[in-house]
């Protein structure tokens, strides 16, 4: 793509563990603490024109309950009456009521088309806030948190169009002033769009300033600065960089940046072409000692022409005189001296490249390269989902002499190993409108996205084979803009088979993994702890130094869980009249 750099996602070897050998079901009991509201939570539920899978994901699927990222364990919530309520926990066996510390100024029940309200925490000391009707609010709170008692005072309030809801906001300094970057997002009814559902999907980009007035020490803030990206799909992942300069989207189909104050798309060649099918340069096929590759030669290609250089980490194809067919770093080592290359009766070009490491799956051939497309026959489908088995054992000591250890009959099926194709993720400019780095995620599938330093962006998981890797973004650092920093083992898989799954989410401190169906129940996955006592695998005749565990939680409720927000030690739980705390880790 001209303009943008074609980037890949490297992962750390040394946070991924090979030989994981599954969850094991522990029954030790979880301390469950529930605090009943004083008015239910202010859900608002999808209107009959909001029928896409688009509102669903960005209203229907909203989480309710909002973690302040700045103060431990502190979590708010709106409720019937326009009340920001906040629960701060200090001490479980002590539990106070959740307090109001704002309310707002409009009645909702009044705007027929209004959306959920929505909360950001930009600062320490700043909080952007959203009350569904399209109506943004800019808060100074003060320093929240441990039941802080300072008045959230509005220093920013205006009509800003239609409905929306805050996806992200940072606050940062830029030439000694303040300023404040919103980002909001709509779904809008589009009557070009006759072939699909009808809908596209905005992000507005908003910064707003503090502007001193001569003469006065009175500070206000004004918006200075409005953009608008559009495109067909809700993203499920959107964040500003902290220094307000940069925006970064995960999104199964582009946004491209509208022209100002207009309704037309601008024509950004380096977004339009990832919406462009191609067919792939090339096929590629593998098993556990070798890959084959296939590449279409023009009709007028003889032997001759063809050149094929191997070494033990990268290829190259040229056709005559002409650039590199096909030229870059291969995912894994091969003996380049056992690799061959034939022409096929069909004019194909049939490539063979033989594992260094045998039994490896590689997840692409070569790294940053999407021009090729892989195939997976029907057998490894089978394969893989018997070597998977193992990883959602229901008891805690399976049968070691049992040939196949025992699964929940979920198979993997292709559908499952290479979800949302088109999925990408795009860094743009702030003011050139321009993508500067993109990345194609293919079976990458997104998990969930989780604040783990509220002075960085926010983390995003994605599944990587079987596992969920977690990716820190770093705006500024171009050579390692996307950095892993932790491995949930297995968790990519074991997601796949819970069927009525809502919310996911991870410790700050990677220490466990959790998700919550739409009801009743929450899992949590703990990261792999040493064992206190020795215990072999009879099967393998060695001993098992530690052992991953997967707890279970069951809700004292029926009503349909609407928020679900963890920390390092506590997982919060909001239904529409309840909130429940979970203690999953005892503090230091």
């Amino acid at each position: 793509m001209a303009g943008a750099a074609h980037c890949s996602l490297q992962a750390k070897r040394l946070l991924l563990d090979p030989k994981f050998e599954g969850y094991k079901l522990s029954l030790e009991p979880l301390a469950c603490y529930q605090l009943g509201l004083d008015a239910a939570v202010a859900e608002v539920q999808l209107r009959d024109d909001q029928y896409t899978l688009d509102h669903m994901r960005a209203f229907g699927m909203y989480n309710y309950l909002h973690l302040d990222s700045w103060y431990q364990d502190n979590v708010y919530y709106v409720d019937q009456f326009g009340r920001v309520m906040n629960l701060s926990v200090t001490l479980d066996t002590a539990l106070q009521k959740p307090r109001e510390v704002f309310r707002l100024p409009s009645d909702l029940t009044a705007c027929d088309n209004r959306l959920c309200a929505s909360i950001h925490f930009s600062s320490p000391t700043q909080v952007t806030l959203s009350d569904g009707t399209g109506r943004l609010y800019l808060i100074k709170s003060g320093k929240r948190g441990n039941n802080a008692s300072e008045k959230w005072e509005i220093v920013f309030n205006e009509e800003l169009g239609s409905p929306f809801i805050i996806a992200h906001s940072v606050s940062f300094v830029k030439s000694d002033t303040h300023s404040l970057a919103v980002l909001l997002l709509r779904v809008e009814k589009d009557e070009s769009d006759t072939k699909g559902s009808g809908f596209h999907v905005t992000l507005e980009w908003i910064t707003i300033a503090e502007i001193s007035e001569e003469g006065k020490c009175v500070h206000k803030y004004e918006v200075i600065k409005r953009r608008v990206l559009q495109g067909k799909s809700v993203p499920h992942y959107a964040a500003i960089e902290q220094s307000g300069d940069g925006l970064m989207i995960v999104s199964h189909k582009p946004f491209k940046f509208m022209e100002s104050e207009s309704d037309k798309l601008e024509e950004n060649d380096d977004t339009k072409v990832l919406n462009e099918k191609k067919d792939p340069l090339y096929y590629w096929q593998q098993t556990e000692d070798d890959v084959t590759v296939t590449v279409h030669l023009p009709q007028d290609i003889i032997k001759d022409d063809i050149k094929v250089r191997f070494s033990p980490d990268n290829i190259c194809v040229t056709l005559r005189d002409q650039p590199p067919l096909m030229e870059g770093k291969l995912y894994s080592s091969v003996d380049h001296e056992s690799c061959t290359w034939i022409i096929k009766e069909n004019k194909s070009l049939e490539i063979s490249l033989i594992k260094k490491n045998e039994g490896s799956r590689w997840p692409e051939l070569i790294v940053g390269d999407t021009r090729g497309e892989f195939i997976m026959d029907p057998s490894q489908c089978s394969e893989i989902a018997e070597s998977l088995m193992h990883l959602t054992s229901e008891v805690m000591n399976p049968n070691p002499e049992k040939e196949k250890p025992p699964c929940n009959a979920q198979e993997l099926e292709e559908c499952d190993a290479f979800l949302e194709d088109g999925a990408s993720l795009c860094r743009f400019d702030g003011d050139t409108f321009k993508v500067t780095h993109i990345i194609n995620l293919g079976s990458n599938q997104y998990l969930f996205s989780v604040v783990v330093n509220p002075r960085e962006m926010p983390c995003f998981c994605l599944r990587h084979d079987v596992d969920a890797l977690l990716w820190q973004p770093h705006s500024d650092q171009p050579e390692n803009m996307w950095e892993h920093i932790a491995t949930f083992n297995a968790l990519g898989y074991v997601q796949a088979s819970k069927q009525d799954k809502k919310f996911m989410a991870c410790a700050p401190d990677y220490s466990y993994a959790a998700l919550c169906e739409c009801l009743r129940r929450v899992f949590i996955y703990r990261q792999p702890t040493p064992l206190a006592t020795v215990l072999y695998n009879r099967k393998e005749g060695r001993q098992v130094g530690q052992v991953a565990k997967q707890l279970v939680a069951t809700l004292e409720s029926n009503d349909p869980i609407l928020g679900f927000q963890a920390t390092n030690e506590r997982l919060f739980v909001l239904t529409t009249k309840t909130l429940f705390l979970i203690k999953v880790n005892s503090g230091n």
